[in-house]
């Protein structure tokens, strides 16, 4: 072997070895980087939206020159939560409930709005209600055609207008894509041909978004069960 190709397979060992031990460094690091990351904007988000009005109030109206100068951090994420707990406890009341009747009165009023508002007030309530049972299972289904199958979650037994208009007693499922689960498709599956998993919806939603990298945890066994 000459000399020049013996540097260059030590140059090309020690490339791969940076290579390898970057990637590595990238993994262990990265998912913390970015965690803290959007929880830090998160924060700043949540923080934003009361506190540049609560320190201009605080210096600019009341004349305290030290909340101009030096704005706290952290305060407009405070009041809102104190909102949010003094709201919560209000509405639990007779007086609160009737001017939160009153709002959402006036609210499903206003064109366009009322759709929205509504639409929103929907979506809250089904998240935070304290109903666990919004996303049911995992469970796959065939889909988008014969021979292939797609995981999804069950939401609901469907109901109503929509299920005496199809042939089989069916069940609405939510189909997420990858690597963001947050969008997808409702789809509306006879209850036959669906499979059940043994994986919690966590455990699907991770492999969802790995893109099928990371394994799923069986719960109890692997072996899957249809309904």
């Amino acid at each position: 072997m000459k000399i020049t190709d013996k540097f260059k397979a030590e140059d090309l060992g020690f490339w791969r070895s940076t290579r390898k031990y970057l990637v590595t460094g990238f993994l262990v690091i990265g998912p913390a980087v970015i965690t803290l990351f959007l929880l830090w904007k998160s924060f700043l988000f949540l923080d934003g939206i009361l506190g540049n009005g609560i320190n201009f109030l605080l210096g600019g109206i009341l004349g305290v020159t030290f909340f101009s100068e030096h704005p706290i951090p952290g305060i407009g994420l405070i009041v809102l939560v104190i909102l949010l707990v003094l709201t919560g406890f209000a509405a639990h009341n007779v007086f609160g409930q009737y001017l939160i009747q009153r709002t959402r009165k006036f609210m499903t009023r206003i064109p366009l709005v009322n759709r929205i508002y509504q639409t929103i007030e929907q979506i809250s309530q089904a998240i935070f209600s304290g109903k666990r049972e919004v996303f049911k299972r995992a469970v796959l289904i065939e889909y988008p055609r014969k021979g292939t199958f797609s995981i999804a979650i069950e939401t609901a037994d469907t109901s109503g207008h929509i299920q005496e208009k199809l042939p089989d007693d069916s069940i609405s499922v939510f189909v997420p894509t990858t690597p963001n689960p947050t969008s997808g498709f409702l789809l509306f599956v006879p209850k036959k041909d669906v499979i059940a998993l043994d994986i919690s919806v966590e455990e699907a939603l991770k492999l969802i978004i790995s893109g099928g990298t990371i394994s799923a945890a069986v719960e109890n066994d692997s072996k899957f069960s249809s309904k």
